[in-house]
């Protein structure tokens, strides 16, 4: 059968199925081939070019018609307005946004109310998710108390708890020592330090990219001196401590070259960028398009560039869709004054094989970033087409046609800036341990 084969397009997801006819696409191992994969009891069974539609006993046969079935892919980087802000969006539709693009597992950012700096908000989280989400959410521990940048917050506790790694959200930790401090006690209990790199004096008052195009907007500029700074400072403690080291966005040429001085140097460093700033530049600001403010600000086109180039080498290990919900009311205002962020979920993947269909990055890498680079980091078990592993898998259609159109969006909040923009390829269908969780014919049904 196909997946607009009613017994697929409604009901429970049979226990066993089999996908034939697929071209399967496992970063993790560089596979790239014909063939199969049998899912059973929401973990792969068995994988190759051997299954086909005589190797599947009694599983339902999937005929994915020659697309890409690849691991679900892995946002590091999700803003939900839950717990304190749910007009803006929620644990269940950031998972059904998260679901129609590919994504199988989301990791949501501390910036809650309240933040999310204790146990029991570590508990929350992971209690709405299972009662609400429909793909796997991993909460982010806030680094200090009310990530104000003072007090440390007991990471260890909260890891323990099932915070997947720490951060300061947003906001970047101007307090050396306090970093410091914090480096050395997650290089204790190895938890993974997640770090917005803004130098906070230096970006006061900016609200878009430091440069010419600033200038002739009359808008004032965040210099990209403010990320290499703090991402320089924040690497010499690194050395210092021996902590694993994740710097959470890079958006310009200069970071670029700092993370690979790092990595040169042996030191447990990573880095993302968001498709964003892999997709967008300054310009794209145009007559003062609010949608487009985001933080890290838009670079300038040679920055966009870079992002590229580093990913396309390895030295950008992870894209994040920086998916941050923001209702009308904070963004139909005059740009200084509108809110940053722009949801992300639904279109990361579609807007990423962009640089597929330019050639300017190669599939394998392109998938890379979003399923095994973050599932190493993370020390997931997901992110990879191996017997054993959890089904969460994307079919993934490379060449399908279709405009971005807000409103069709399963986030609440519809901040794209990718609004009518014309993208090519998209999730067929999206399985979360062995569930299907999005399958495309039931909206191209209109259900």
């Amino acid at each position: 059968m196909t997946l607009d084969d009613p017994a697929l397009t409604s009901g429970e997801t049979p226990k066993r199925l089999a996908f034939v006819n697929a071209r399967l696409v496992d970063p993790a191992t560089g596979l790239d081939e014909q063939g199969g994969l049998l899912v059973d009891d929401g973990r792969i069974a068995d994988v190759g070019r051997h299954i086909h539609g005589e190797a599947g006993g009694d599983a339902v046969l999937i005929d994915c018609g020659g697309h890409v079935l690849a691991p679900g892919l892995i946002d590091m980087m999700v803003f939900t307005g839950e717990p304190g802000h749910e007009h803006r969006g929620t644990l269940a539709d950031a998972s059904r946004a998260a679901a129609a693009g590919g994504v199988t597992s989301i990791l949501t950012m501390p910036d809650t109310d309240p933040v999310i700096d204790d146990v029991a908000l570590v508990d929350f989280i992971l209690r709405r998710a299972r009662d609400t989400a429909a793909v796997h959410v991993h909460p982010l521990a806030a680094l200090t108390k009310g990530l104000r940048g003072e007090e440390m917050t007991e990471i260890g506790l909260m890891r323990a708890a099932g915070a997947i790694a720490a951060t300061n959200g947003k906001r970047s930790l101007a307090n050396a020592k306090v970093m410091r401090n914090l480096l050395a006690y997650a290089k204790d209990f190895d938890i993974l330090v997640m770090h917005a790199v803004e130098e906070p004096t230096l970006s006061e008052g900016g609200v878009m990219n430091s440069g010419e195009v600033s200038m002739r907007l009359g808008l004032k500029g965040i210099p990209a001196a403010a990320e290499t700074i703090m991402l320089e400072r924040d690497l010499r403690l690194v050395e210092m401590t021996g902590a694993r080291y994740h710097a959470a966005e890079i958006s310009c040429r200069a970071s670029l070259e700092i993370i690979r001085a790092a990595k040169e140097k042996g030191l447990p460093v990573t880095c993302g960028v968001s498709i964003n700033h892999l997709a967008l530049n300054e310009n794209d600001i145009g007559p003062y398009r609010t949608f487009f403010k985001m933080r890290p600000p838009l670079r300038a086109e040679d920055d966009r560039q870079a992002m590229v180039e580093g990913l396309a080498s390895g030295d950008i290990d992870v894209i994040v869709s920086a998916h941050d919900p923001q209702d009308a009311d904070v963004k139909r205002h005059p740009f200084a004054d509108a809110a940053y962020g722009a949801v992300g979920l639904e279109t990361m993947l579609a807007v990423a094989l962009r640089l597929y269909h330019n050639e300017e990055v190669p599939l394998t890498t392109l998938l890379r970033a979003m399923t095994a680079n973050p599932a190493g980091i993370l020390g997931l078990e997901a992110g990879r087409l191996a017997i054993g592993a959890p089904a969460d898998l994307a079919l993934i259609d490379l060449e399908t046609p279709w405009v971005v159109d807000p409103e069709d969006l399963r986030s609440k909040s519809k901040n794209t800036p990718f609004d009518q923009a014309r993208l090519e390829g998209r999730a067929l269908a999206t399985l979360v341990a062995g569930r299907i969780v999005y399958n495309y014919a039931d909206t191209a049904s209109g259900e």
